[in-house]
């Protein structure tokens, strides 16, 4: 067992010192110019008193995290299952990690900070055409940033489609859900939790337009 830094250092060669110097304090235009092509990125969170870390993935459209500037993110909450796990982890540790993703790149980006929550009008409304019902816009102060090698989504194979798994190699969400908790009511069909799902999603962005 591993139970010290130097034991795990052992096992390991020294990194380079690309991967050392590559680290920055703020967002360049590399950095910026990736998160302006990300739909996707997963968040990560710690709260208090020994409570578990939380990963949660958040998505949108290409460009949905806002920066401001070199120093700043805006992350829209478009809500989801209203357990706010994420959030209320916030509010007791405003430490923050981001891991963005964009659809192609087998390489990421790690944004590392703090994090406020904001639901001023001034900061919603920046994300009226970007998601409905922005009740609150993480706004992160960004201390690490830095691009993370290939490797991982490499041996992955994500984007290559001979790798895609057909959904139907699980059952549907709604019918795992029922039976871990054992609900007794038939359980919504993949297909229909879908077609949903996409019907809220096209409402709530037709309405931000109207609107």
């Amino acid at each position: 067992m591993i139970t010290s830094q130097e034991q795990l250092r052992a096992l390991y060669n020294a990194p380079a010192e690309r991967a050392l110097l590559k680290q920055q304090v703020e967002l360049d235009r590399y950095c910026l110019r990736f998160i302006a092509l990300s739909p996707l990125c997963i968040l990560s969170t710690g709260g208090g008193a020994g409570m578990l870390l939380d990963a949660s993935p958040r998505g949108g459209r290409p460009g949905f995290v806002k920066a401001p500037d070199k120093h700043r993110l805006l992350l829209p909450d478009a809500g989801g299952n209203n357990r706010l796990d994420s959030l209320s982890n916030l509010l007791q540790d405003p430490r923050i990690g981001l891991l963005f993703m964009v659809p192609g790149f087998d390489e990421t980006l790690r944004v590392n900070g703090t994090a406020r929550l904001r639901d001023e009008p001034h900061y919603t409304a920046l994300f009226r055409s970007e998601a409905a019902r922005t009740r609150l816009v993480i706004e992160v102060t960004v201390q690490e940033a830095y691009l993370h090698c290939a490797k991982a989504l490499m041996r992955a194979r994500l984007w290559t489609p001979e790798a895609q798994v057909p959904r139907t190699a699980m059952p549907g969400m709604n019918q795992m859900v029922h039976a871990q908790v054992g609900l007794a009511e038939p359980a919504e069909p993949q297909e229909v939790m879908r077609a949903r799902y996409a019907h809220q999603i096209a409402q709530e962005q037709g309405s931000e337009l109207l609107g």
